[in-house]
């Protein structure tokens, strides 16, 4: 509950104003604030507005569009917790973004979305375009997810996919990728088959991991139920009533990108991840990935999602080095690359240690 009322004007801001919330008794400020303040200290930082706790009430004075986002996010962290959703510096950052951009979806329905529960952990979309991305696997047979590392693209996809096979839409889970590093041609690589595929598909057997009982997986591979394997292993199938993942598309050429979609059978989903920046194929190669979006834009039931670096979920210094190096490559199109890199080399050569961000 909020009460505004105006109080005079600044000369910077506009009109001022005045809002008291009221918490409700049965959510504990500690949780809403954090322990030590640790919430209310980031909410403090986001804003150019005097925040002040008493009791159960937060009074906020300040200029009026000030006021009203801080009532707004007061009300969604508190219907957060209402959800049962455990309240981080992450999550309030995150609900303050989504608020800021106005897209039109409130960041209590974004951040409460259950895609999977499994072995005691839930794992739900933290963005927008996450969440976007997670309703179009559901609307779409066929979802292109395209962005930079960390964006949660192939995590959200395999627990889309092990919520379809609990929820008994498929019969059968497919994850895949291309082994590029060794040009798809394994026989000259040491060891048995499995040891040889092995490193390339050991991130889809980590998510797989945090999302299905590790002793079941042997019984359920060996039942075909879960099928781990090379993209070249594809050829010649059409695939049924299954749930289909293929990451690291952009490495991918438009032929094994082309022979992979045809292999949609009756009854199957199919999801591609990847990320047209980091391309592993040789020179002169094309990502099959990059092209299929100019092929099937526009397709009726395909439909192409992209992430950027406002989406990634990994550690912060993620999303700075992503924006960093997409910097870098827009200087580089533009043809300032060789310039650049003197001038970035020249300035980590003259820095002798880390430099704090400004605000």
């Amino acid at each position: 509950m909020t009460q505004s009322t105006h109080a005079g004007r600044d000369d910077r801001n506009g009109a001022r104003s005045q809002i008291k919330i009221l918490v409700p008794d049965d959510h504990s400020m500690v949780s809403l604030l954090g322990s030590r303040d640790e919430l209310l200290h980031v909410i403090e930082r986001a804003f150019h507005a005097d925040i002040h706790v008493r009791g159960n009430e937060i009074t906020v004075t300040g200029a009026e569009a000030e006021t009203d986002l801080v009532s707004r996010l007061f009300a969604e962290l508190i219907d957060l917790l209402k959800g049962g959703t455990q309240l981080t510096p992450d999550a309030v950052e995150r609900s303050l973004a989504m608020l800021r951009n106005e897209s039109g979806e409130r960041p209590a329905e974004v951040l409460t979305l259950d895609v999977l529960s499994s072995r005691g952990r839930t794992i739900r979309p933290k963005t927008l375009n996450q969440k976007r991305y997670v309703d179009a696997i559901d609307k779409h047979t066929i979802v292109f997810g395209i962005g930079p590392a960390g964006t949660g693209k192939t995590y959200l996809a395999m627990a889309k996919a092990v919520k379809a096979l609990q929820d008994k839409k498929v019969n059968r889970i497919i994850l895949t990728r291309p082994a590029v590093e060794a040009g798809e041609r394994l026989g000259f690589l040491p060891g048995t088959l499995y040891e040889k595929i092995d490193p390339y598909l050991r991130p889809l057997y980590d998510a797989l991991h945090d999302m299905v009982d590790p002793d079941s997986i042997p019984r359920l591979m060996a039942a075909g139920t879960i099928e781990v394997a090379p993209l070249a292993y594809m050829r010649g199938r059409t695939l049924n009533d299954s749930f289909i993942i293929l990451d690291e598309a952009q490495n991918t050429s438009p032929e094994q990108m082309k022979m992979f979609l045809t292999r949609l059978g009756f009854g199957s989903k199919v999801v591609v991840t990847g990320d047209v920046t980091q391309v592993d194929l040789p020179n002169g190669h094309l990502s099959g990935l990059r092209v299929v979006q100019d092929i099937l834009e526009g397709v009726d039931d395909i439909h192409f999602c992209r992430l950027n670096s406002h989406d990634v979920v990994r550690h912060k210094l993620v999303t700075d080095i992503v924006e960093a190096y997409s910097r870098f490559d827009e200087v580089a199109r533009q043809g300032g690359k060789g310039d650049r890199v003197s001038e970035i080399k020249g300035a980590a050569g003259g820095r002798g240690g880390s430099r704090k961000r400004g605000r």
